[in-house]
Protein backbone atom coordinates (compact mmCIF):
# COMPACT_ATOMS: atom_id res chain seq x y z
CA UNK A 1 0.00 0.00 0.00
CA UNK A 2 2.68 2.61 0.85
CA UNK A 3 3.82 1.80 -2.70
CA UNK A 4 0.67 3.40 -4.19
CA UNK A 5 1.10 6.67 -1.65
CA UNK A 6 0.88 9.77 -4.16
CA UNK A 7 1.98 13.08 -3.18
CA UNK A 8 -1.46 13.98 -2.54
CA UNK A 9 -2.23 11.30 -0.02
CA UNK A 10 1.05 11.62 1.69
CA UNK A 11 0.42 15.20 2.29
CA UNK A 12 -3.07 14.92 3.41
CA UNK A 13 -1.66 11.92 5.69
CA UNK A 14 0.93 14.47 6.87
CA UNK A 15 -2.53 16.73 7.28
CA UNK A 16 -3.91 15.13 9.34
CA UNK A 17 -1.28 13.97 11.94
CA UNK A 18 -0.73 17.58 12.43
CA UNK A 19 -3.77 18.32 12.89
CA UNK A 20 -4.84 15.52 15.21
CA UNK A 21 -0.92 16.64 17.14
CA UNK A 22 -2.59 20.45 17.59
CA UNK A 23 -6.26 19.24 18.65
CA UNK A 24 -4.44 16.52 21.47
CA UNK A 25 -2.17 19.88 22.89
CA UNK A 26 -5.64 21.82 22.57
CA UNK A 27 -7.10 19.22 24.53
CA UNK A 28 -4.03 18.81 27.10
CA UNK A 29 -4.15 22.66 27.32
CA UNK A 30 -8.12 23.00 28.57
CA UNK A 31 -9.00 19.71 29.65
CA UNK A 32 -5.88 18.60 31.00
CA UNK A 33 -4.49 21.96 32.56
CA UNK A 34 -1.13 21.83 31.04
CA UNK A 35 -0.16 25.25 30.07
CA UNK A 36 1.90 25.59 27.23
CA UNK A 37 5.60 27.23 27.95
CA UNK A 38 7.55 29.53 25.42
CA UNK A 39 9.10 26.31 24.14
CA UNK A 40 5.76 24.84 23.88
CA UNK A 41 4.08 27.41 21.71
CA UNK A 42 6.64 27.65 19.67
CA UNK A 43 6.48 23.73 18.46
CA UNK A 44 2.81 24.45 17.97
CA UNK A 45 3.69 27.22 15.65
CA UNK A 46 5.95 24.70 13.92
CA UNK A 47 3.20 22.14 13.84
CA UNK A 48 0.45 24.61 12.62
CA UNK A 49 3.18 25.61 9.47
CA UNK A 50 3.81 22.31 8.45
CA UNK A 51 -0.37 21.85 8.44
CA UNK A 52 -0.20 24.84 6.18
CA UNK A 53 2.44 23.07 3.81
CA UNK A 54 0.91 19.55 4.02
CA UNK A 55 -2.63 21.55 3.36
CA UNK A 56 -1.28 23.00 -0.06
CA UNK A 57 0.23 19.95 -1.32
CA UNK A 58 -2.56 17.85 -0.51
CA UNK A 59 -4.72 20.44 -2.29
CA UNK A 60 -1.98 20.90 -5.09
CA UNK A 61 -1.29 16.99 -5.65
CA UNK A 62 2.12 17.80 -7.60
CA UNK A 63 3.81 15.27 -9.08
CA UNK A 64 8.06 14.73 -8.54
CA UNK A 65 9.40 18.67 -9.02
CA UNK A 66 6.62 20.21 -6.87
CA UNK A 67 6.67 17.61 -4.42
CA UNK A 68 10.39 17.78 -3.76
CA UNK A 69 9.21 21.32 -3.31
CA UNK A 70 6.68 21.56 -0.76
CA UNK A 71 8.41 18.37 1.02
CA UNK A 72 11.45 20.70 1.24
CA UNK A 73 10.10 23.33 2.88
CA UNK A 74 8.17 21.12 5.15
CA UNK A 75 11.54 18.96 5.94
CA UNK A 76 13.12 22.93 6.90
CA UNK A 77 10.25 23.33 8.88
CA UNK A 78 10.48 19.61 10.64
CA UNK A 79 14.11 20.33 11.30
CA UNK A 80 13.33 24.10 13.14
CA UNK A 81 10.67 22.10 15.36
CA UNK A 82 12.79 19.46 16.34
CA UNK A 83 15.64 22.09 17.06
CA UNK A 84 13.05 23.80 19.45
CA UNK A 85 11.96 19.87 20.64
CA UNK A 86 15.65 18.89 21.33
CA UNK A 87 16.09 22.35 23.37
CA UNK A 88 13.31 21.69 25.45
CA UNK A 89 13.67 18.07 26.16
CA UNK A 90 17.52 19.26 27.30
CA UNK A 91 15.77 21.73 29.59
CA UNK A 92 13.63 18.43 31.22
CA UNK A 93 17.04 16.70 31.72
CA UNK A 94 19.07 19.18 33.98
CA UNK A 95 19.90 18.46 37.28
CA UNK A 96 17.56 20.54 39.52
CA UNK A 97 19.93 22.60 40.45
CA UNK A 98 20.67 24.12 37.23
CA UNK A 99 17.15 24.51 35.75
CA UNK A 100 16.97 28.12 34.83
CA UNK A 101 14.85 30.66 37.34
CA UNK A 102 10.94 31.06 35.66
CA UNK A 103 10.81 34.19 33.58
CA UNK A 104 7.45 35.92 32.20
CA UNK A 105 5.80 34.53 29.40
CA UNK A 106 6.23 34.80 25.68
CA UNK A 107 3.39 37.07 24.78
CA UNK A 108 4.87 39.21 27.51
CA UNK A 109 8.11 39.20 26.20
CA UNK A 110 7.28 39.74 22.04
CA UNK A 111 5.57 42.75 23.55
CA UNK A 112 8.18 44.40 25.54
CA UNK A 113 11.25 43.35 23.97
CA UNK A 114 12.68 43.29 20.08
CA UNK A 115 11.63 39.89 18.45
CA UNK A 116 14.82 38.94 18.18
CA UNK A 117 15.61 39.59 22.08
CA UNK A 118 12.30 37.94 22.93
CA UNK A 119 13.45 34.59 20.95
CA UNK A 120 16.95 34.67 22.25
CA UNK A 121 15.11 34.45 26.18
CA UNK A 122 13.19 32.13 24.96
CA UNK A 123 15.55 29.84 23.54
CA UNK A 124 17.37 30.39 27.08
CA UNK A 125 14.26 28.30 28.23
CA UNK A 126 13.15 28.76 31.79
CA UNK A 127 12.13 27.10 35.07
CA UNK A 128 8.59 26.19 33.86
CA UNK A 129 10.13 24.73 30.33
CA UNK A 130 11.84 22.28 32.36
CA UNK A 131 8.64 20.99 34.05
CA UNK A 132 6.98 17.63 32.59
CA UNK A 133 4.02 17.50 33.73
CA UNK A 134 2.09 15.34 31.19
CA UNK A 135 3.74 11.47 30.07
CA UNK A 136 2.83 8.95 28.33
CA UNK A 137 5.43 5.65 27.70
CA UNK A 138 7.82 7.52 29.79
CA UNK A 139 8.13 10.38 26.94
CA UNK A 140 7.15 14.32 27.89
CA UNK A 141 5.33 16.12 25.38
CA UNK A 142 8.73 17.83 24.46
CA UNK A 143 10.10 14.03 23.90
CA UNK A 144 6.39 13.44 21.66
CA UNK A 145 6.74 17.01 20.06
CA UNK A 146 10.64 15.17 18.70
CA UNK A 147 9.73 12.18 17.72
CA UNK A 148 6.36 13.43 15.58
CA UNK A 149 8.90 15.86 13.81
CA UNK A 150 11.47 13.60 13.31
CA UNK A 151 8.74 11.37 12.10
CA UNK A 152 6.76 13.87 9.76
CA UNK A 153 10.18 15.07 7.77
CA UNK A 154 11.02 11.38 7.12
CA UNK A 155 7.18 11.56 5.88
CA UNK A 156 7.79 14.52 3.40
CA UNK A 157 10.95 12.98 2.36
CA UNK A 158 9.41 9.50 1.44
CA UNK A 159 6.76 11.44 -0.34
CA UNK A 160 9.26 13.36 -2.55
CA UNK A 161 11.47 10.76 -3.05
CA UNK A 162 8.24 8.42 -4.40
CA UNK A 163 6.44 11.26 -6.51
CA UNK A 164 5.94 10.60 -10.32
CA UNK A 165 7.26 12.61 -12.77
CA UNK A 166 5.89 14.73 -14.87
Amino acid sequence: MLSKLTPRLGYLAGLLICGALFAFALYLQYYEYQNPCPLCILQRIAFIAMMVVFLAGAIHGPRRTGAIIYSTLLVIIAAIGAGIATRHVWLQHLPKDQVPECGPGLEYMLNKFPLAQALEKVFRGSGECAEVGWTFLTLSIAEWSLAWFILLGVLAVYIAATARRR
